[in-house]
C-alpha cells in the first residue's frame, strides 16, 4: 500500500515563501506522474501543478512564474516552490500520486493512484 505524506505547510504573510514536500512510500513499480492540488473553503479541488515522468510540468495560469514543482526520483519525493504568495492561494494542498505496481505473480502490473492527507496553507494580506 501506497502513502504520501505531506509537510511544509503553514502562515505565511503576502509575498512570502513556502516549500511544500511530499515523500511516497510503499511499493511503486513506475511513478506515472506526482502532482500538488489544492482546495479553497467552499470551492472544488484544482490542479496547481504536476510533473510526469521524463521530467515535463505542468502548472495552473494562476501560479505560473510564482511556484516550481520538482521531484528527487531517488527519494520518491515531489516538492512545491511557493514564492510571491497570495492571499487567494490559501488552500489545503494535497499531494497525487499516479503510478502503477505488480500483481502478486510479478507478471502483470495494475495502475493506482494515491492522495496525501493535506497541509495547510494560509496566507495573510
Amino acid at each position: 500500500q501506497v502513502e504520501l505524506v505531506e509537510s511544509g505547510g503553514g502562515l505565511v504573510q503576502a509575498w512570502g515563501s513556502l516549500r511544500l514536500s511530499c515523500v511516497a512510500s510503499g511499493s511503486i513499480a513506475s511513478i506515472n506522474s506526482m502532482g500538488w492540488y489544492r482546495q479553497a473553503q467552499g470551492k472544488e479541488r484544482e490542479l496547481v501543478a504536476e510533473i510526469i515522468n521524463g521530467g515535463s510540468t505542468k502548472y495552473a495560469d494562476s501560479v505560473k512564474g510564482r511556484f516550481t514543482i520538482s521531484r528527487d526520483n531517488a527519494k520518491n519525493t515531489v516538492y512545491l516552490q511557493m514564492n510571491s504568495l497570495k492571499p487567494e492561494d490559501t488552500a489545503v494542498y494535497y499531494c497525487n500520486l499516479e503510478g502503477s505496481d505488480y500483481y502478486s505473480d510479478y507478471a502483470r502490473t495494475y495502475d493506482f493512484g494515491v492522495w496525501g492527507q493535506g497541509t495547510q496553507v494560509t496566507v495573510s494580506s
